[in-house]
């Protein structure tokens, strides 16, 4: 059993930015739960009582295998461990990693991490602040996700993927490397690092969204993203008229963004993840 330390949680105002290159304070939600409340639970197998914190629970740390592993999440208030609730794995661009104590919880007030919270349908939100973008991080995030379906009560059949910026391409590896785990999952603002023929032979559905003339990336490398893993669903049997339901491809352009304010076109990608819509289509598969 891997060890967990619990940190108090402490309401700063934090860097508004998540991106690798520059910050968009237009796209950043507040905190909606100001501290993890204590919540007495039933479980309804062993009839034993628990007590578990609910709401924001932040700054923890998990021994994992590649390092220790920094993360906040979220249990819904009327967490109950005798049912099972959707899960899922938002990873923030690169100004919300971990760079030391000073970085701690700066992912809790990323709208990519409070927007699910405050769906109507009951979830737990997970997201970490890894060190890297690369295979190490992708580990970590897998090996994570198995540590909420190990101790928490996660419908395993609902466990999705979200991720923006470096934490794309961190969630793109890890979604190649592990489709099994992952329903579905949001790719924002981001390139793909991981593979295409795994993610089609398991039908994880991917959404992607990038602006037209994102500073950081540009568009074509969602393109390239799309025709790949067009392509692959398509060798696995996908027809033309069924490709809507394991794929789409989003592109807003300038006037999009410059309609609400956001001129900040890579930082404005955050943007996805205020669209109510596009979180409900994820966890609906």
């Amino acid at each position: 059993m891997k060890k967990i330390f619990i940190f108090i949680l402490s309401m700063v105002s934090l860097l508004s930015g998540c991106e690798k290159i520059s910050s968009d304070e237009n796209n950043v939600g507040t905190v909606s739960a100001a501290a993890a409340e204590s919540e007495t639970v039933t479980d309804t197998e062993s009839h034993s009582v628990q007590t578990v914190q609910t709401g924001v629970i932040a700054e923890q740390i998990l021994d994992g295998d590649d390092g220790e592993i920094h993360y906040s999440y979220y249990l819904p208030d009327n967490y109950d461990s005798g049912k099972s609730y959707p899960l899922v794995m938002t990873m923030p661009g690169y100004d919300r990693m971990w760079f030391g104590e000073q970085s701690s919880g700066s992912n809790l007030n990323w709208n990519g991490f409070l927007s699910w919270t405050k769906l109507d349908e009951e979830m737990i939100v997970a997201s970490a602040q890894l060190t890297d973008w690369g295979e190490k991080s992708a580990r970590q995030a897998i090996e994570l996700t198995e540590y909420f379906t190990e101790n928490f009560s996660v419908n395993t059949d609902r466990i999705y993927a979200a991720g923006y910026s470096a934490g794309g391409e961190t969630m793109s590896r890890a979604v190649s490397m592990r489709p099994d785990l992952f329903a579905a999952y949001l790719h924002g603002a981001s390139q793909w690092d991981g593979t295409f023929e795994p993610v089609a032979e398991n039908g994880v559905f991917v959404y992607i969204f990038m602006a037209e003339n994102d500073e950081y990336y540009g568009s074509q490398r969602a393109r390239d993203a799309y025709d790949g893993l067009r392509e692959a669903y398509s060798k696995s049997g996908v027809s033309e008229e069924d490709m809507e339901d394991f794929i789409r491809l989003d592109i807003p352009d300038d006037n999009y963004f410059n309609s609400r304010g956001i001129y900040n076109y890579h930082g404005g990608g955050n943007i996805v993840f205020d669209d109510e819509e596009i979180l409900k289509l994820i966890i609906q598969k």
